[in-house]
């Protein structure tokens, strides 16, 4: 039997309102996504603009007291810090430069100067977690946390760290013979290469920042941000963390301090958050932070995986709920 014709309009009704609904929803999701990439665009300059201000006159002076030779002069300040974490004298240097520079530094050193496996693993944990210090610790303030203090903290953490880990790898106190790091390049030189390496660094974050603003948007305007809150949940009281700073976690745990300190600046202005929350923000990600790219530095030169990634991650834990603990006792008590 042939339906009859008002079935047939029924049909063609209910199939017309099914393709307009499907059209409103694509164009709502089109619109939704239109406006996240804009704003995201937006932010991730302004980002981009904050933090040159701080990389750019910062990298140029490390550059120049890098070619004065004043920094391979300032090692010996660091001789009864390599005694402590079990560590020659040596060591000062490339530690030190990491401090100063960045792990790049550090990391040049410890393939020109015959190290142990041993002693080559406890300068990488000790700088995979204080590294940059000044840098980023400007980059931290400037977002919500105090310099001095998170330099402390993020010393006194790699301190201890590196103490625990040495006693899993025998003696490395032992003497290595010296190598003559010192070079003559001319100003300009160094100058040019300063400016070729800032150009490329400069790309670099604009990329990373932008896409991570992006990114952002989009999950606001799409209404995702309460999935990935949900999902973060239990990650956060692990770390403790409140849930609402999973953005800003998540940015420095994969980008790094420089594209975290930018989303933690962006963030904070969208919601207030309280002093204990920022500072226990960045205590966990000032010492646990680019998870990928860091690490991944170390191993390529030969050094243990597990020594890498897990101190510094299990570090971070446990410095946040101590300092959780003695903020409780402190109102409670005092």
């Amino acid at each position: 039997m042939k339906p009859s014709r008002i079935e047939t309009q029924k049909k063609l009704s209910k199939h017309s309102s099914i393709d307009y609904n499907s059209n409103a929803k694509m164009s709502s999701f089109r619109t939704k996504l239109k406006d996240g990439f804009l704003e995201g665009i937006k932010k991730g300059w302004g980002s981009f603009v904050w933090i040159c201000k701080i990389v750019i006159p910062l990298s140029l002076l490390v550059a120049i007291l890098q070619w004065t030779g004043w920094l391979n002069q300032m090692d010996f300040l660091l001789n009864p810090l390599t005694r402590l974490i079990n560590l020659p004298p040596e060591a000062a240097l490339p530690i030190i430069s990491g401090m100063l520079i960045n792990l790049y530094a550090a990391i040049a050193i410890i393939t020109v100067v015959p190290f142990t496996i041993g002693q080559m693993t406890l300068i990488a944990v000790f700088n995979l977690i204080a590294h940059s210090l000044i840098m980023e610790g400007i980059i931290q303030h400037k977002s919500g946390m105090n310099i001095a203090k998170i330099t402390a903290i993020r010393i006194g953490a790699a301190i201890l760290t590196v103490l625990i880990v040495s006693r899993f790898l025998g003696d490395t106190s032992q003497s290595v013979t010296p190598v003559n790091l010192a070079f003559h390049t001319g100003f300009l030189d160094v100058l040019r290469g300063w400016a070729i390496g800032m150009v490329g660094l400069l790309i670099k974050i604009f990329s990373i920042v932008t896409g991570i603003m992006i990114a952002l948007g989009c999950f606001k305007s799409l209404g995702w941000n309460d999935y990935i809150l949900k999902f973060f949940r239990p990650l956060g009281k692990v770390f403790g963390l409140k849930e609402h700073t999973a953005m800003m976690f998540m940015a420095a745990e994969i980008f790094g301090l420089f594209y975290g300190g930018a989303v933690i600046v962006e963030e904070a202005k969208k919601e207030p958050f309280s002093r204990e929350e920022l500072d226990y923000l960045h205590i966990s990600i000032g010492i646990n932070h680019s998870m990928v790219e860091d690490p991944a530095l170390f191993t390529v030169i030969g050094l243990p995986a597990f020594w890498m990634w897990v101190p510094k991650l299990i570090m971070a834990i446990i410095v946040v709920h101590t300092y959780r603990g003695l903020k409780y006792i402190k109102g409670r008590f005092v």
